[in-house]
């Protein structure tokens, strides 16, 4: 995979709980000039990025009832409706996941299906994080079928602040199992490019990655301090 490519999957993201409006920009600026798929921020951030990004390829993502999951379908649809008008292009929005392990499928499938509408009606791209590091097989696999059921653009594995990050047994477990065209966005732990390029192998399409510009200069034979951010 060269360079551009390995770029192109990228959502380089900062969700440190202390990010300055500094650090986000030279996030936007570096996304434009590497080609990243988008950088992926907290909502308040999106403007920023937006006014930076507005001629470039890279995309403005930003997260939704992030990390918890648990915040109402109309608190989560609002502020699917605030991030379009803002200028994002994508929305991770983070499933129930605590209702899904409770049983509750029907809840989780109508919220799902509800902001994946209201998501589409604002013509943003949809990634439904589901926290697999707190799922079982059959969740997992559930997870899945209701992200497919919404028309989920992807399925995202993790939040990065879980228990754990995304593994290769789980993107296989979702490339195997997908019915129709739903993609796989892996996230959290993605340290190293052995790690990325295992990932992008099992059949991940997107990575979320809080160290973009370490992961590429290793791609391209150039030593970089690891980053400090990295429990995305």
């Amino acid at each position: 995979m060269n360079a551009s490519d390995f770029a192109a999957t990228l959502d380089a993201t900062n969700l440190k709980l202390d990010a300055s409006d500094g650090e986000i920009c030279a996030l936007s600026d570096e996304a434009a000039h590497a080609g990243y798929a988008s950088v992926c921020v907290y909502p308040s951030s999106v403007s920023i990025c937006s006014d930076i990004l507005y001629n470039s390829k890279a995309k403005v993502c930003t997260v939704i009832g992030f990390p918890h999951g648990r915040s109402s379908l109309e608190s989560k649809r609002e502020e699917i409706i605030r991030a379009k008008a803002n200028g994002a292009n994508e929305v991770d929005i983070v499933m129930n996941y605590a209702a899904l392990r409770a049983g509750d499928k029907t809840i989780v499938t109508e919220e799902i299906v509800r902001l994946c509408v209201v998501a589409r009606e604002s013509e943003l791209l949809t990634k439904v994080i589901v926290e697999t590091c707190y799922l079982n097989e059959a969740q997992k696999l559930t997870a899945l079928a209701i992200c497919e059921k919404a028309g989920a653009d992807f399925i995202k594995t993790s939040t990065g602040f879980g228990s754990g990050g995304a593994t290769i047994e789980d993107i296989k477990l979702f490339a195997d199992n997908r019915k129709g065209s739903i993609k796989i966005k892996a996230s959290g732990g993605i340290r190293t490019l052995s790690d990325a390029l295992a990932l992008i192998e099992a059949g991940a399409e997107r990575l979320g990655v809080s160290a973009a510009r370490e992961l590429l200069a290793e791609l391209n034979g150039v030593r970089f301090k690891a980053s400090d951010n990295d429990n995305y």
